[in-house]
């Protein structure tokens, strides 16, 4: 039921606080409302009910198995939540001066230390909200060096096949064109196709490394000796860092900015829309244009520089600095981790991955680069099952859900057909990851004795199979009384 259908007329919730009625006097006639809001009505006892029970139906990381691929979708330790919601940090005002919020300051200030420090970059920014604005801000730092040198024919940008799809788009907004660099079959780029693309008119290659196909791209060193020989820069997209924690830096590896998800590698739940954190790295020298705010340490005290102590930075992402509360969270994680529990998140969710791509060879199931090793994902490909079962890699993903597993990322990367993308991270036992590729053995046997049952799952969840393509172009989220009567 939706709230809306518990509601009565006249049936309220009492306040739990003194009500205080609002003054609307500076709001434009045009804008006040004429009619009172079609809000539900009811009491408190059913609000809470109602919401617990959805609560109850999703599928999240405190209550299932959440492999997807890319994603980092990993346990976040509750002390972190907990003491980034100290009444301090919590009832700080965005707008507060600098020296009535020194101790959020100094967490900032040694949190950029930390990343440079844990990426191997020269400074870093906390400005950008969200992983693909911190890509927006990379591109144009790496635009405004360009410019600032007087370098105005580079406007190309190099992705290569197997990147994530925010990276053309990303290139794209900025005002560069993109060319696609091919993945050669063993998941490395080909430094051939690479050499011939490079040139005057190069900006960039944005990478990420290990890459969305699951390996770590051996020739790294070559790679950026190539793009940096031709006078182009090279960006790490960080969405695969839980692979190297503690154990290499993108900035030894040669790359010059980097964008951080903190709300994937360093705990906050990631996933549902936000808030998110694309926190930013720079070798030297494109430090002079990173956004703003950032934090600076003068005389034992902590303060925000802006455009007039940086006037070549790109400017301001947001109203205010982040997301205050995902960098606390980021922060209380890297303390409580260290540089020895940094290596221990590489390790652990290295090795799992491994383990369960060895027992998909072991239980027959086809891996997409079975020659490597892999970092912390591994992909598997279903186009066998497809052709001789009739059963794709979606019906598997739904049937899934009704063994109780969240699915895999499906059909990323592009390159690899009926592609399963599966990212145990660090927090699962082996119990979990067992019972996780029983239950893919189990959907193959199915689809070989009642593939209806497979092709027409979920069955046991309050949405069944949907029509993709109707409900997004017809899509239906407004509550309307004629349509709901009753």
């Amino acid at each position: 039921m939706l709230i809306h259908e518990h509601s009565k007329p006249g049936r309220i919730g009492a306040p739990q606080a003194p009500v205080v009625k609002a003054d609307i006097s500076d709001i434009p006639e045009q804008f006040v409302r004429k009619e009172r809001a079609r809000l539900p009505e009811v009491s408190e006892l059913q609000a809470v009910r109602h919401y617990t029970r959805l609560s109850k139906k999703n599928f999240s990381i405190d209550t299932h198995f959440y492999p997807l691929g890319s994603c980092t979708m990993k346990y976040n330790p509750r002390a972190c939540n907990s003491l980034a919601m100290l009444p301090g940090f919590l009832s700080r005002h965005p707008l507060t001066p600098d020296r009535y919020s020194q101790g959020f300051l100094a967490c900032m200030y040694e949190l950029q230390s930390m990343l440079c420090n844990a990426m191997g970059m020269a400074a870093f920014s906390l400005a950008p909200m969200a992983g693909a604005q911190g890509e927006f801000a990379g591109i144009k730092m790496i635009s405004a060096y360009h410019k600032a040198n007087k370098d105005d024919a580079r406007k190309e940008v190099l992705v290569p096949d197997a990147a994530h799809g925010t990276n053309p788009a990303t290139a794209t907004m900025c005002g560069f064109t993109v060319k696609e660099i091919p993945t050669l079959d063993n998941g490395d780029v080909n430094l051939d196709a690479l050499r011939q693309a490079t040139g005057p008119q190069t900006a960039a290659l944005m990478l990420t490394n290990p890459s969305t196909l699951g390996v770590f791209e051996r020739q790294i060193e070559k790679i950026a000796a190539i793009v940096h020989e031709a006078g182009g820069l090279l960006y790490y997209d960080g969405a695969n860092l839980n692979a190297i924690l503690g154990k290499i830096r993108p900035g030894d590896m040669g790359f010059d900015v980097i964008h951080t998800n903190l709300h994937k590698t360093f705990s906050t739940p990631h996933g549902g829309g936000g808030p998110g954190s694309g926190a930013v790295g720079v070798a030297a020298r494109l430090e002079p244009f990173l956004p703003l705010p950032l934090i600076s340490k003068e005389n034992n005290q902590y303060r925000s520089l802006t455009g007039q102590d940086a006037p070549q930075s790109i400017g301001y992402l947001s109203a205010f600095m982040g997301n205050a509360g995902v960098l606390l969270r980021a922060y209380i994680y890297m303390r409580l981790l260290g540089k020895t529990g940094m290596e221990r998140v590489a390790e652990f969710a290295t090795l799992n991955a491994n383990y369960m791509m060895a027992e998909a060879k072991r239980r027959g199931f086809q891996l997409a680069i079975p020659e490597r090793r892999a970092s912390h994902e591994f992909i598997i490909t279903l186009k066998k099952e497809a052709s001789e079962l009739h059963v794709t890699a979606m019906d598997f993903a739904k049937r899934l859900l009704d063994l109780g597993y969240h699915a895999p990322t499906t059909y990323f990367p592009l390159l690899v057909p009926e592609c399963l993308l599966i990212e145990p991270t660090e927090s699962e036992a082996k119990e979990v990851l067992d019972g996780f590729m029983d239950a893919l053995e189990q959907i193959r046997e199915e689809a070989k004795t009642d593939p209806e049952l497979v092709t027409t799952a979920p069955h046991t969840l309050p949405v069944q199979r949907l029509d993709e393509v109707s409900a997004a172009r017809n899509l239906d989220l407004a509550w309307k009384t004629e349509r709901h009567p009753g």
